[in-house]
């Protein structure tokens, strides 16, 4: 019990700390202490994004990263860090946009508005930023001001050159019609009196974030913008009496926080008014017959791509579309990102279900096949290697093929193709359905193929994804899981590859150099050893004539490697590594497929199995899905 009530304690004084209730004058003392307490909406904002602290990351150092943006200057902020994956490019323009609109920028009066395909995480920036609000430090507003207005509105416009000097800050923005009725009539005019508190944010108790969603053509009411006028009190007071506003709606509620529209297109154009005048003057109409009311808030909007280009093609829109800073957020791109995100969720969830090592892979696989254009250049799992930051060198040369020429190719990729709700629901569904509580890539396949069945998508494109699955992506798991036997058979796979990498170089440098080896144990000096070289090439099917030229551009690569400062091992030339995972393949496949097709091992066999099954188990596999996993390999990988 003790640690709770102390938790609560805890948390009493912290928020007491932060809580001030006091007159105008003391609230002047604070501010000359400091400035930053009346900042704007939009500087506060940056400020609770970049006071989690930003990672600017060196592509230089990090080459998979460069092989991706290349010399681009890469910012990740800690804000979006457990959230948000494989969308940096995107959350830098978001954070942009704050920067710049900080410093009081023509941004500072635009709406930022998210478009993208569903799913693509548009809601869930809005909602990260929600919180970050909901988790910044109270502010200062006039006690019992509907706006929640800054204080310094309380300085007279004569008065504010002076106050400005001697502050040191810049003040905007007049009093709401209530605050003004109030200091006249309630305080004699002596705005020094006037009290002050601290509020916080919160989005249930509608505290400075205030949420629009789309309202019906037909019955499309501003008061839900800008509050209405309360009948009830028509009968005590005048109607131009502010006594008789109830300022309750979004740009009210959202005043020095945010207002976000919802599916914003969805909305009659006339209802969108509001916004011009709220960017462009900063200043929203007061229900009833009242002047203008200023108005400092971030206006946030988004909705799909249809609605967008539906908006934007009506040249009636033209004072909203000028007042709109767009940002596109498609799908993610990188395969190791993209598995990121369903980890995330799948953390975050109650299943406990076992997790076959892959299977997370190939669905993550799948999605973003789909949302890759097709290229003249290269096959889909090769792009999608690529935008994954592979090393992907083209056979037979040493020239590497160049992201930014497959990006030209496809300027609007990643804003169509499969969502990861659709994903996670294919997820969800194998988990549910599994017998021993055990999901591997086979039955996510099986899953994800009676899905594409189901959807409502045109005969063509569902034929484009059942080809992904049961082709594509299969041949690729065929792949991954023969490296993955062979790994298991072989003991110390790593140090083979690369002892035969490394007598490769040594040999292939020889030959290309005509030049001799030194035999390491007895000191000789021995001739390239052709037959060793052939062995390897012919693995990837190197004739005898392009032999040479083929050992003249790895010995070429590695120096420029090295001159790069890189470091080279088995894996960093793309034809080789394939070349070397192929021969050690195929000096066990024999074994393997033996092994693995036997109904009835002899006690040398049952030895070897046991053992390959100990070490598939080290190496993430449990006794269920390594059994499935085995004997679809029997089945599929060892055709005679």
């Amino acid at each position: 019990m003790g640690q709770f009530s102390d938790l609560i304690k805890k948390d009493r004084e912290d928020r007491k700390k932060k809580h001030f209730e006091g007159t105008f004058l003391d609230y002047l003392e604070i501010l000359k202490k400091d400035k930053s307490v009346c900042m704007l909406a939009h500087e506060r904002m940056y400020k609770t994004i970049t006071d989690k602290g930003t990672q600017v990351i060196n592509t230089v150092e990090n080459p998979r990263l460069r092989r991706i943006y290349g010399n681009d200057v890469l910012k990740r902020y800690n804000f979006f860090k457990d959230d948000f994956f494989g969308i940096d490019k995107v959350l830098m323009k978001i954070v942009k946009y704050f920067h710049t609109a900080a410093m009081k920028g023509e941004e500072s009066r635009q709406v930022l508005y998210l478009v993208g395909p569903v799913g693509a995480g548009k809601s869930s920036i809005m909602e990260a930023l929600k919180r970050g609000l909901e988790m910044s430090d109270p502010i200062y507003a006039l006690k019992g001001c509907p706006m929640r207005e800054e204080p310094l509105h309380l300085v007279p416009n004569h008065l504010r050159k002076q106050f400005e000097n001697l502050l040191n800050v810049k003040i905007e923005g007049d009093l709401c019609p209530v605050c003004r009725y109030r200091l006249k009539n309630e305080y004699n005019g002596e705005f020094e009196k006037f009290p002050v508190e601290t509020v916080d944010f919160s989005i249930r108790s509608r505290k400075g974030i205030g949420v629009v969603p789309p309202v019906d053509p037909n019955n499309q009411d501003t008061s839900v913008l800008v509050g209405s006028v309360d009948i009830s009190k028509m009968d005590l007071y005048p109607e131009d009496d502010p006594r008789v506003l109830s300022l309750n709606g979004a740009f009210n509620v959202g005043n020095r926080g945010l207002v976000e529209f919802i599916e914003v297109f969805k909305n009659e154009v006339e209802y969108l008014h509001t916004m011009i005048t709220a960017t462009q003057e900063k200043s929203i109409p007061s229900p009833g017959k009242a002047s203008m009311i200023y108005f400092d808030g971030i206006i946030l909007a988004h909705s799909n791509e249809a609605e967008w280009n539906k908006f934007k093609s009506d040249h009636t829109n033209e004072a909203i579309l000028d007042r709109i800073v767009k940002i596109e957020v498609p799908y993610c791109l990188e395969l190791d990102e993209e598995i990121k995100i369903y980890k995330k969720i799948l953390n975050k969830s109650n299943f406990n279900a076992h997790i076959a090592p892959h299977a997370i892979e190939i669905a993550s696989m799948f999605a973003i096949l789909t949302r890759l254009a097709p290229s003249n250049k290269v096959n889909p799992i090769i792009k999608l290697k690529i935008y994954n930051g592979e090393e992907i060198v083209e056979k037979g040369s040493t020239k590497k093929i160049d992201i930014s020429e497959l990006r030209e190719e496809a300027p609007r990729e990643g804003m169509t193709g499969i969502s990861p709700r659709f994903i996670m629901k294919a997820l969800d569904e194998t988990i549910a359905e599994s017998d021993y509580n055990c999901i591997n890539p086979i039955s996510i396949l099986e899953t994800l193929i009676k899905s594409v069945k189901e959807l409502s998508i045109s005969e063509d494109t569902k034929k484009k994804y059942l080809n992904f699955l049961q082709n594509t992506i299969k041949k690729e798991y065929n792949k991954i899981l023969e490296n993955e036997v062979t790994k298991a058979f072989i003991h110390g796979y790593k140090e083979q590859a690369e002892d035969l990498f490394n007598n490769y170089l040594d040999h292939a440098e020889a030959y290309v150099n005509k030049t001799k080896i030194k035999d390491k144990s007895t000191g000789e000096e021995l001739e390239p050893d052709e037959d060793f070289l052939r062995s390897i090439e012919e693995q990837i099917n190197i004739t005898s004539t392009s032999a040479k030229g083929f050992r003249q551009d790895v010995t070429s690569y590695m120096f420029y490697v090295i001159r790069n400062g890189g470091k080279i091992d088995y894996t960093c030339y793309q034809p080789l590594k394939e070349a070397i995972e192929k021969k050690l393949t195929t000096s066990v496949r024999e074994l393997s497929r033996v092994i693995t097709r036997t109904k009835v091992r002899d006690k040398d066999q049952n030895e070897k199995y046991n053992a390959m099954v100990e070490e598939m188990k080290r190496n993430g596999y449990c006794e269920h899905c390594c059994n499935v996993i085995l004997k679809y390999a029997a089945n599929n990988l060892w055709k005679d």
